[in-house]
């Protein structure tokens, strides 16, 4: 049994950052990533109006800049193709492979033995006229599939503790010899 666990690389898109780096220099500073949303952004969200009405109601969110830009060359899809995949899980590809880019680590070497811990949120995406690809029950399969990864895959749903849970997850699978790498997150 193993008694330690190296995080080898490190990808991540949050609101106002798109790398680590963004995202600890947000912290430093304290910017903050909530956005006050306006009767246009509203109205293209599609937020009914008796929502906005409601005295509880603020017109307040946040967006996690790229998610609309998937690197489809890098995959291999089309535009149609990868419109069909939900944006949860485009993002966390993205994100997954520059994670091992970091990390030096190519998948081809030995993929039986990279595991992938992923959360995803359910928002009924439905991209596509064909349908759409994968859903939030499903981000760690489609992420192990599509980079061709034989390590074990779970999806986690404990509500807003779900990322730090895959990461605790996958430190266990790592202390315990379940897997040499494994990507973890949501």
């Amino acid at each position: 049994m193993r008694d330690a666990v190296a995080i080898l690389g490190m990808a991540c898109r949050f609101p106002g950052a798109r790398d680590p780096d963004e995202f600890w220099a947000n912290l430093r500073e304290g910017t903050g990533a909530i956005l006050r949303l306006t009767d246009a952004d509203l109205d293209g969200a599609g937020t009914p109006a008796a929502l906005r009405r409601h005295p509880r109601f603020v017109p307040a969110g946040t967006v996690v800049d790229g998610y609309d830009r998937f690197d489809t060359a890098l995959f291999g899809l089309g535009a149609a193709e990868a419109a069909a995949i939900d944006p949860q899980h485009r993002v966390f590809l993205e994100c997954a492979w520059q994670a091992l880019e970091a990390a030096g680590v190519n998948p081809d070497d030995d993929p039986e033995r990279i595991a992938v811990f992923a959360s995803a949120a359910t928002n009924g995406y439905r991209g596509g006229a064909s349908g759409w690809r994968g859903d939030a029950a499903d981000l760690a399969g489609f992420v192990s599939a599509f980079l061709g990864l034989e390590g074990p895959s779970l999806n986690v749903h404990s509500a807003c503790s779900s990322s730090l849970v895959a990461v605790h997850l996958a430190c266990e699978a790592l202390l315990a010899g379940r897997c040499d790498l494994a990507l973890a997150g949501g």
